[in-house]
C-alpha cells in the first residue's frame, strides 16, 4: 500500500471516527515566553475555540465537579494527536489548529496509547474513582470498551500493533497478542522495579539490589534468560525506567526523594546497552547524592525537578519532561547526539506535565498548574512553547 493510499484511508477513519476538524473550531495561540514572537499560524488556522471549551467546562461546572485537566497527550505525527483527562478526549487533525471533541462521559483518562489512527488502549477510572480499568476503541476514541470488570495493576500500557502490547507495574510485565483479551506474565529477574520490552522477546529491566545499588537487566529471549549490562550503586534503589527504541536506550535510576526534591541519574546507551553514558546526575540537599558515579555530561535535569516521561526520537535524539511543584515550573531537556551533550530548555509554569514529540523539533506537553491545564506546542525542540489549548480552573 502506498502512503497517498494509506492517507487517503486514513482520513475516511478520522471522518467517521468524528475526528476531521470542523471549520473554524481552534485554540488560541499565546507565546509563553514573552521575549519570543508569536509564531504565524498556518494558513486557515483560526483562533478562538468557537464553543469547545465553553461546552466542554459548561458540563463541568458546579461544586460537585473537578475542573477539566489533561492527563495526556499522543501524538502520531506533526498534524494528528489526541489528548485526554477526566472525562473527555479531543483531537486534532491539523496540528492543534483545530480541536474538536471526540469523547465526553464517565471515564476518566490516566493514559492513552494509539499504536495507530484506529486502535487505541486506556488506562481510566470512572470518575473520581481509585480503580483502574483496560479500555479498548476501534473508531479512534468515539466509543470505549472495558475489556474486564476486574480492575487491571498496570501503571503503563504500551501497545505494538492493533493486537501485542505490554502491561507494566513496578514488579511486573504482562504480554497480550490479542488486543488486551488475554495477558501472559513475562518473567523478569528477581526485585524488577521497572521494565521495557521493544517486542515479545526483546527487554530490559532495572533491579533492585537493596541498599546496594540497580542492575540494568537485558533480555532476547523473551525472559528466560537476562545479562546484567549496567550497575550503579546507590544505598537509595528503589525504582527506575527504561525507554529503548531500537539501539537508543535509556536507564532512569532514582535515587532518594526529600524537601520537595529528588535526586536521580540518567544513563544512555546508543549500541543496546553495550557501553553507558551518564548523561544526568542530579544531586539534590533534600534526596542526596544521585545514583552511580562518574562525571555526568549534566548536573541537572529538566526544571530541575522530578524527571516525567521520556520519549526517543529516530537514533539519536531524546527527551526527558520535568517538573518542580515548588517553584511551580515544567520542562524539558533534550539530546541530539545520544547523550554526548544535554541542554534543559525553556520552563512553563505548572507543577506536573507529560511530553509527546513526533520528530527532532515538534512536540506537545499537557501541563496542569494552579489556575489551568494547558496544552503547548513547541517547534524548535522546546526552546519556546506556545499554547495551543487551555482549561481554565481560576474562580472556581
Amino acid at each position: 500500500m502506498n502512503r497517498t493510499t494509506r492517507l487517503q484511508q486514513i482520513t475516511v477513519t478520522l471522518l467517521t471516527a468524528g475526528l476531521l476538524t470542523l471549520s473554524g473550531w481552534g485554540a488560541a495561540a499565546s507565546p509563553v515566553q514573552a521575549a519570543a514572537p508569536a509564531p504565524t499560524p498556518p494558513q486557515g488556522c483560526s483562533t478562538g475555540d468557537h464553543g469547545l471549551l465553553k461546552d466542554l467546562q459548561k458540563a463541568h461546572q458546579g461544586a460537585e465537579t473537578q475542573p477539566l485537566a489533561f492527563s495526556d497527550v499522543e501524538f502520531l505525527s506533526s498534524d494528528t494527536g489526541r489528548a485526554a483527562g477526566n472525562g473527555f478526549l479531543i483531537g486534532t487533525s491539523d496540528g492543534g489548529c483545530h480541536f474538536q471533541k471526540i469523547y465526553e462521559g464517565q471515564w476518566s483518562f490516566q493514559q492513552i496509547d494509539f499504536p495507530d489512527n484506529v486502535h487505541g488502549w486506556a488506562l481510566a477510572a470512572v470518575k473520581d474513582g481509585q480503580a483502574k480499568y483496560l479500555l479498548r476503541t476501534a473508531d479512534g476514541g468515539s466509543t470505549w470498551t472495558r475489556l474486564s470488570n476486574q480492575a487491571v495493576t498496570f501503571e503503563r500500557i504500551e501497545f505494538l500493533d492493533s493486537n501485542q502490547g505490554f502491561g507494566y507495574n513496578r514488579a511486573s510485565t504482562y504480554y497480550t497478542k490479542d488486543g488486551g483479551e488475554s495477558w501472559s506474565l513475562i518473567k523478569t529477574p528477581s526485585n524488577t522495579r521497572g521494565a521495557e520490552f521493544t517486542s515479545r522477546n526483546n527487554g530490559w529491566a532495572v533491579v533492585v539490589v537493596p541498599g546496594s545499588s540497580y542492575r540494568v537487566m537485558k533480555t532476547t529471549n523473551g525472559g528466560a534468560a537476562w545479562k546484567q549490562v549496567l550497575s550503579a550503586s546507590t544505598p537509595e534503589a528503589n525504582y527506575g525506567q527504561i525507554y529503548a527504541k531500537g539501539s537508543q536506550v535509556y536507564a532512569l535510576l532514582y535515587g532518594g526523594v526529600g524537601m520537595s526534591q529528588t535526586s536521580y541519574s540518567l544513563y544512555g546507551s546508543s549500541n543496546s546497552g553495550g557501553s553507558w553514558t551518564r548523561v544526568i546526575a542530579q544531586e539534590t540537599a533534600g534526596g542526596g547524592p544521585a545514583p552511580g558515579s562518574g562525571v555526568a555530561v549534566a548536573k541537572k535535569g529538566p526544571a530541575s525537578g522530578t524527571p516525567g516521561n521520556m520519549v526517543l526520537i529516530g537514533k539519536s535524539a531524546a527527551f526527558l519532561a520535568g517538573y518542580q511543584p515548588a517553584a511551580e515550573q515544567v520542562g524539558i531537556g533534550l539530546t541530539k547526539n545520544n547523550g554526548q551533550s544535554w541542554k534543559n530548555q525553556q520552563t512553563v509554569p505548572g507543577f506536573e506535565g507529560t511530553i509527546s514529540f513526533t520528530d527532532a523539533n515538534q512536540g506537545w506537553m499537557a501541563v496542569k498548574d494552579m489556575n489551568s491545564s494547558t496544552l503547548y506546542v513547541t517547534k524548535d525542540a522546546g526552546a519556546t512553547w506556545t499554547a495551543r489549548f487551555s482549561f481554565e480552573t481560576a474562580g472556581r
